[in-house]
């Protein structure tokens, strides 16, 4: 149970929109993603609980230099200090997004975190990829007792094994994972989606997506392969300054996300082979046997005379062998539905 959200088989998708770092230090710019996450449809929106200390230290050597990704320039500390979202706003933005209906949660990086998370009264945790190793902080999260979503990017299914093991030992609440690829944007040919009923089977765990790639395509994929949970980068516009804003979406585009997420929910439905009653209508215009041509009493059916047309009033059309070379019984007009009276 995700307060009053239940994620589980039969349960509507749980979508949740990532803050992170997409309000670029302005208060005013976080409460106007907040509201704006809710206009487009959001079930949830999360935070990330750190500091620049927390995450790392302050040293510029080689070893703290990002290379090779959108951020490469900067120091991780450097990073962390423009991403990281001040703790004394959490208190006030969790008010506005339950005031809103949204579940408000987030993703503590180290125990101070979840400590200050504990106060703040939040109702479930999100690991994030980089920390599914961090065994310490996992069993910190998991003696809360509260549900637990777990990102599972760059995981082995090994560490993934250990990472379940410790949450469930420790005494976490209900547990669902994220298929992730912790790339920035991710690839489309690097996701492998096909990991997420895999994921469901070996864990017996509910199934979702946490997903850096660019548009909506993967998301609304992964829910018709089971994802029961979608996060998503949301930003107000990717104008704003933000190390996230190229993988987070804007309003308009989260908005047709969720309306193609609950599309593709609808459609999935159940394994059924019975007719709706549209389907029953429609069945009128399946193909069955008709008179094509005028006919006299006692001339015989032939192709010419008898087709399989559009719609479905006569004969089905399992019959023609049976019909051809017999013989009218009457007088038939082009047009008529053909039927068992009208045959010698």
């Amino acid at each position: 149970m995700i307060t009053n959200t239940i994620v589980n088989t039969f349960s509507s998708v749980f979508i949740i929109a990532e803050l992170s770092a997409n309000h670029n230090q302005d208060f005013d710019i976080a409460v106007q993603t907040i509201k704006a996450a809710k206009e487009a449809g959001a079930d949830a929106i999360k935070l990330q609980t750190y500091t620049p200390d927390i995450m790392t230290i302050n040293c510029d050597n080689e070893y703290f230099r990002i290379k090779d990704t959108i951020w490469q320039g900067k120091t991780l500390y450097q990073l962390y200090e423009e991403a990281y979202t001040p703790w004394e706003w959490h208190s006030s933005l969790k008010k506005i997004a339950e005031d809103l209906g949204l579940i408000f949660f987030s993703t503590p990086f180290d125990p101070s975190a979840v400590d200050f998370l504990e106060d703040l009264g939040v109702p479930l945790y999100k690991v994030a990829s980089f920390e599914i190793v961090d065994i310490p902080l996992l069993r910190k999260i998991a003696k809360t007792g509260k549900p637990v979503i777990m990102s599972t990017g760059m995981a082995t299914l090994a560490e993934i094994d250990e990472a379940v093991r410790t949450l469930r030992n420790d005494g976490a609440g209900e547990i669902a994972l994220l298929k992730c690829t912790s790339a920035y944007p991710a690839p489309y040919e690097e996701m492998n989606l096909r990991t997420i009923p895999h994921l469901a089977e070996t864990f017996n765990l509910p199934v979702g997506v946490s997903d850096h790639s660019l548009g909506i395509a993967v998301p609304v994929a992964s829910v018709a392969l089971g994802a029961k949970i979608v996060e998503k980068h949301f930003i107000l516009s990717r104008d704003i300054p933000s190390p996230d804003a190229s993988f987070s979406l804007e309003p308009d585009e989260f908005k047709t996300m969720v309306e193609s997420v609950r599309a593709v929910e609808k459609a999935l439905g159940s394994v059924s082979y019975e007719l709706t009653d549209k389907q029953k209508e429609s069945r009128v215009f399946r193909r069955s046997l008709f008179v094509v041509k005028d006919m006299k009493a006692g001339e015989e059916f032939t192709e010419e005379k008898v087709k399989s047309i559009r719609p479905g009033y006569g004969l089905h059309t399992r019959y023609i062998s049976h019909i051809l070379g017999k013989k009218a019984k009457v007088d038939i007009k082009k047009g008529t539905p053909l039927n068992w009276s009208l045959i010698l």
